[in-house]
């Protein structure tokens, strides 16, 4: 008879499952002698407890991070994470897996360099494979007046304290000899920004890996279970309605991309976001073509190769507000017309598959992290089109804000209050993808 999910827990703490086991070569090695029979989930699934310290709603990458780091960092294990889907379902699952650092203004800079030095040593601390390839990232240039604004970007980078390069032409072809060359080009490659220290992760596994790290914390994973309102009692939140029922806690975290406007709703806040589609593309398989990512902000279009062969394509919103996991087809046009630009040999490489992702932009192209307006209820969204590379560092700082109700100095010029005061952080040229 197969063992309930509670039966085997039982028997993990009588040594018989370990689902706290350490991964290693060599315990890969030992179960494939056993047929792989001694695996144990990666992550419980329990019952909702009628109270927590705090719930964090949303089972992506930046819900599951924060989770994590206030368990790690803080001590807080009594932490609930709903997601009315199955985890990682969202965007977490739905994204081209680019991770960099590359922004202009000194607070985006250290957001997001911060997540990157995390992912450097992310694998190590949750012990679980992220697969993050350093393979480096190109920001093209198609002009001399391009280059000049390129030069300036670098040098910004630079003294931010991140890792910057100006390529010439020659420099670029040495690094992906695959991109049209021709002086006759529509957009003639004159160089390039490059990043070295940025690249790729697998986005799965970045959501797996802090799930089961945070269930080894003691953090309780609830799936399929929606919010449908908040408990608000005498103007302050103490809770989530649920399909599972109530469930009380004076902290609540609201971490779930494109559908924040809903819960804002919901929690009687007003979020200056709006929810668009942003579509992504697979090919079939090929050999190594791309050995870095290369993106021309004059066709709005991306790509690297994956470890398995297919290359992963992006490009720009579509600029019709919407829910819907969906693409539309003028800018499937766009983004893939871009590409064949950029790369005349692949122009009859077979698509494989696409989707689309539901992003919530803000109209500074920046994240807002903070309280909502609603005492007890804090929000992380308004990530966009950078929501996977930030995963690590918006947990670290959203757990800092729930943990301690003050914001850590790295989060803090990503408030809300930006936009009464007039402090924006317009990050629409390193965002590039997203305006």
């Amino acid at each position: 008879m197969t063992s309930t999910l509670a039966q085997k827990s039982a028997k993990a703490t009588q040594g018989e499952i370990d689902m706290t086991r350490h991964y290693s070569a060599f315990s890969v090695f030992r179960e494939g002698l056993k047929g792989h029979k001694g695996w144990a989930p990666l992550w419980r699934s329990p019952a909702p407890q009628d109270a927590y310290d705090v719930i964090v709603i949303g089972g992506g990458g930046h819900g599951l991070a924060t989770a994590y780091y206030l368990a790690k960092n803080h001590g807080i294990r009594k932490v609930a994470v709903i997601e009315k889907g199955w985890l990682g379902g969202g965007n977490t699952g739905r994204n081209t897996t680019v991770i960099r650092s590359n922004y202009f203004y000194p607070e985006s800079t250290r957001l997001y360099d911060l997540s990157v030095r995390l992912y450097e040593k992310l694998s190590r601390d949750i012990n679980y494979n992220v697969m993050f390839s350093q393979r480096g990232m190109m920001v093209l240039t198609h002009s001399e007046a391009e280059m000049e604004i390129a030069s300036r970007t670098v040098n910004a980078m630079q003294i931010n304290g991140v890792d910057a390069e100006l390529l010439d032409v020659k420099d670029v072809q040495k690094k992906a000899p695959i991109l049209n060359y021709r002086s006759d080009a529509r957009y003639p490659i004159h160089g390039a920004i490059f990043q070295g220290r940025g690249g790729t992760g697998r986005h799965d596994a970045v959501a797996w890996g802090y799930a089961r790290a945070a269930d080894q914390q003691g953090v309780d994973i609830i799936q399929n279970c929606e919010v449908t309102g908040f408990l608000i009692e005498g103007g302050v939140c103490k809770g989530v309605e649920t399909t599972l029922g109530k469930i009380r806690s004076d902290r609540v975290g609201v971490a779930v991309a494109g559908h924040s406007s809903v819960l804002a709703e919901m929690g009687g806040y007003n979020l200056p976001i709006n929810s668009y589609a942003l579509q992504a593309f697979v090919t079939e398989a090929v050999k190594p073509v791309m050995d870095t990512v290369a993106f021309s902000p004059m066709t709005g279009s991306y790509f690297s190769q994956s470890d398995k062969g297919g290359l992963v394509i992006g490009g720009g919103l579509d600029r019709i507000p919407s829910y819907a996991q969906r693409g539309n087809t003028p800018t499937q046009e766009t983004v893939l017309s871009g590409i064949i630009e950029m790369a005349p040999a692949l122009a009859k490489v077979k698509l494989l598959r696409h989707w689309a992702g539901n992003v919530d932009v803000s109209p500074d192209s920046s994240p807002l992290i903070g309280p909502s307006g609603t005492q007890g209820i804090y929000i992380n969204c308004g990530w966009g089109t950078g929501g996977f590379k930030a995963i690590p560092a918006g947990g670290y700082v959203f757990a800092h804000l729930l943990a301690t109700g003050n914001h850590h100095d790295i989060s803090r010029p990503f408030d809300p209050d930006r936009f009464r005061t007039g402090r924006l952080l317009d990050e629409a040229a390193g965002s590039g993808i997203a305006h």
